[in-house]
């Protein structure tokens, strides 16, 4: 859904940019068939107990008090009311009476201030968990995620990002952690060119790529660097995505989940996420947008919350059901808020000062509320957080130590920033 109030900054020229840094990816070799409900008990404990992570981003900068954060009958609270959620004495805004019901299952930070109000930086901040710096570029937190959960699950791509016109290109957005990490960008169908050749048979296949490994390892004993190892790896990854390049296509979901999901966009980019996330990819990315209200926002956000609320509501549910949501992190976040002070036009302005996301399932506890906004939301009252404190949180709740580091060439570089701490009392 398209928004006609952007600010008009570069980073909504482009409804969803999409950089071309490398090839069609997945990792590892082919094992068992697709679907996990087919395979042992064993597995799907295995499967269980995989950590995962989706963020659905709410691009443009989501209105706290249209969503989490609802002031009513306040100068700045708008016109819409609050409403009770399954979490007793927790209100959400009345734009989300599905996900209202599924608060037991979720928890909120009311108290972010980034003291951040540009979007690409906003957006750098909430995705690395650092500040950007022309010193440096940071893996975003897929990319982490990837890297840290290697090797627990799934021999597909560990990072992938749902959206439209989404054909299986590689994305540039995981620095020095290298292309094997960086994010696969999909839509729905299966990444194009994936379907080996009508005129070529899979024992030719089998024999031509069994000779070009020959090749390369012949070469790899002469002339070895990093770049023939991302080629080499790349050319893996993408024969492993061949094979399952199914997991991918959206319609094989039955009629049933299309319409409890709907059928428009987001509604399929949910459903595709559930599919991804239930066959073991450790991240999941799917972008609704854009919230960038600065004229009309109330008028916007009745219309795109709408399209949000079942959905999202929906994913929770069936990874509860499913019994994945106690290894899944989900979380919804954005760049920053919306002002209190509602502008001229209608509109709700940048706000990085004092903001809120919604988060629940893996390490996170249930129902609680973390933080709170003075009583026209114009600043925060208690416990205040930003973007470092909430990477650590991401990261300890599915399990990785937020305080470690990689190995970069031999350089240990920290999975986030030193200078923050996770919210302990979220973590389970």
């Amino acid at each position: 859904m398209k928004c006609k109030y952007a600010c008009g900054s570069p980073e909504h020229l482009v409804a969803r940019r999409q950089f071309m840094g490398g090839m069609v990816a997945a990792t590892g070799s082919v094992v068992g068939g697709l679907g996990w409900l087919a395979q042992p008990a064993a597995a799907r404990r295995l499967r269980k107990d995989q950590k995962r992570v989706l963020v659905v981003n709410m691009a443009g900068g989501l209105s706290q008090l249209e969503s989490w954060d609802p002031k009513p009958k306040t100068t700045t609270g708008g016109p819409f009311r609050a409403i009770n959620t399954s979490v007793p004495g927790t209100q959400l805004c009345e734009l989300l009476p599905y996900t209202a019901k599924q608060m037991h299952l979720l928890s909120i930070v009311r108290s972010i201030n980034t003291r951040e109000n540009d979007h690409g930086k906003g957006r750098h901040m909430m995705e690395t968990g650092r500040r950007p710096t022309p010193a440096a570029q940071y893996p975003k937190l897929g990319a982490v995620v990837a890297k840290g959960l290697e090797g627990q699950g799934s021999s597909l791509p560990g990072h992938i990002l749902v959206s439209n016109g989404g054909g299986g290109t590689r994305n540039n957005d995981a620095a020095y952690l290298g292309p094997k990490y960086a994010s696969i960008t999909v839509g729905g169908k299966p990444p194009q060119n994936s379907a080996r050749s009508g005129e070529l048979s899979k024992v030719i296949d089998l024999q031509r790529n069994d000779f070009r490994r020959r090749v390369n390892s012949q070469f790899q004993l002469r002339r070895r660097t990093a770049k023939t190892d991302a080629y080499t790896e790349n050319y893996e990854q993408a024969l492993q995505l061949m094979e399952k390049r199914d997991v991918f296509d959206v319609s094989k979901e039955p009629a049933k989940d299309h319409d409890r999901y709907g059928k428009h966009d987001f509604g399929k980019h949910c459903l595709l996420a559930r599919r991804l996330l239930e066959n073991d990819v450790s991240f999941v990315q799917v972008t609704h947008s854009n919230y960038d209200t600065h004229n009309e926002n109330f008028n916007f956000h009745l219309e795109q919350l709408g399209e949000f609320d079942r959905p999202f509501a929906t994913l929770v549910a069936d990874l509860e059901d499913r019994g994945l949501l106690d290894s899944t992190l989900v979380v919804v976040l954005s760049e920053f808020g919306r002002t209190p002070k509602i502008n001229p036009r209608y509109g709700r302005d940048h706000w990085g000062t004092a903001w809120s996301i919604c988060l629940g399932g893996a390490g996170i506890q249930r129902g609680a509320v973390i933080g709170k906004t003075n009583d026209q939301g114009t600043a925060v009252a208690d416990r205040e957080v930003d973007h470092g404190h909430l990477f650590h949180t991401y990261l300890q709740a599915v399990g990785l130590d937020s305080t470690d580091t990689f190995d970069v060439g031999g350089r240990p570089v920290p999975l986030a920033d030193p200078a923050y701490t996770p919210i302990e009392e979220l973590l389970v």
